[in-house]
């Protein structure tokens, strides 16, 4: 560097010069000398540690893809290729870069709700939540608002929508969340949202999510949408608890009825089975009987038509056999010349019974038919 000496002694001598209590002049020369001198020094070790420095930048592209993830390079920010899991190699920063999106994990959102974190300072409740009325509260058919509060379950179907296609794509979920699960609670009644008709409601929403995030070309796939609480705001929830405790009345007594139906009916059935067949046991029975009847009739009838002295003399003979037989009848045996000779018999040791007998059914007759002059 080249100083105007000239111009610097005039300074000097009009400041009073170096005895005048100035200030004195830098050495610039000597300066000059000391910056030659760091120029010229030259490090040993300055090409190893570039060389270094070119060997670390190059190894910085090898990276590693998990078994439950899926590589995606991308070349000055632009989708170039990807890769499967393993061990692999991309051109280091700033020409390419990799994400490894986790394609076989099952994400969670919820809505209407979430669940409180965990506290180191106390232990955490199973089932603590936090309720999001602004994402829950849904205007039902029959115009009725009701608080929705249910997850949604989902996973990467394709990784490069995943990352291109969408951003903030838990938001992205959640919004579609929200609108399916809207449009299809709008269509449904509160019956059917708070009893039966949840698993319904469940499906279509899953459905119609899909269709929403396959439309913007989300690369995501719903794995599952579960109603976790279902339930009226809380100014008429006393007034639901005593509908659905009626209801619930209503088909206690309707089973106890079909109960008691199955239990008579088939009872019924088998008395009436019962009373069917013993009916038919009789009815041919006596048809029976009657055939037999008729056809020993008619077998007599031609005996006697052969033989009418002979058969009317056996036909005697058995009848007066079956009545004498009986061993309820008292019996006298009789010679004929005896018979002439003897008083008629009349049984008179009987005869008071059978007339106390009918002097005790006599007033009963007379109270059946009143009093008689």
């Amino acid at each position: 560097m080249n100083w105007d000496w000239e111009k610097l002694k005039k300074q000097q001598r009009g400041r009073g010069g170096p005895s005048g209590g100035g200030v004195q002049p830098p050495d610039f020369e000597g300066i000059n000398e000391k910056l030659r001198r760091l120029k010229n020094v030259k490090l040993p070790g300055g090409k190893l540690v570039a060389a270094a420095l070119v060997l670390l930048w190059i190894a910085s592209g090898i990276y590693i893809v998990d078994p439950d993830e899926i590589g995606v390079v991308t070349r000055f920010g632009a989708y170039n290729r990807t890769t499967p899991p393993g061990p692999h190699y991309h051109i280091p920063y700033p020409v390419e870069s990799v994400d490894t999106p986790k394609v076989t994990r099952i994400r969670r959102t919820e809505i209407g709700y979430r669940s409180l974190s965990r506290d180191r300072n106390r232990p955490f409740e199973q089932g603590q939540t936090k309720d999001v009325p602004e994402e829950a509260l849904t205007l039902t058919g029959d115009e009725n608002i009701v608080n929705v509060q249910f997850i949604v379950q989902y996973m990467i179907k394709d990784p490069v929508h995943y990352l291109f296609n969408v951003s903030e794509q838990e938001n992205t979920v959640k919004g579609a969340a929200e609108a399916a699960m809207r449009e299809v609670i709008g269509k449904s009644k509160i019956d059917a949202a708070l009893t039966t008709g949840k698993l319904d409601i469940q499906n279509q929403t899953l459905a119609l999510m899909q269709d929403i995030l396959d439309r913007y070309d989300s690369g995501i796939r719903v794995v599952a949408v579960q109603l976790q609480n279902v339930h009226p705001p809380d100014e008429v929830v006393e007034a639901f608890k005593d509908v659905a405790s009626a209801r619930e009345d209503k088909s206690r007594y309707i089973n106890e009825a079909d109960a008691y139906r199955n239990d008579l009916l088939p009872k019924a059935r088998g008395q009436a089975a019962i009373i069917q067949n013993q009916a038919e046991a009789y009815r041919e029975s006596k048809i029976r009987q009657a055939k037999g009847d008729a056809a020993r009739f008619l077998s007599v009838v031609r005996e006697y038509d052969k033989a009418k002295d002979v058969t009317r003399t056996r036909l005697y003979l058995e009848t007066m056999e079956n009545v004498l037989s009986s061993p309820d009848m008292d019996k006298l045996i009789m010679s004929d010349e005896a018979l002439k000779k003897s008083v008629p018999y009349l049984p008179l040791d009987k005869l008071p019974l059978r007339q106390e007998g009918q002097t005790q059914a006599g007033p009963d007759q007379n109270q059946g038919q009143g009093a008689r002059p």
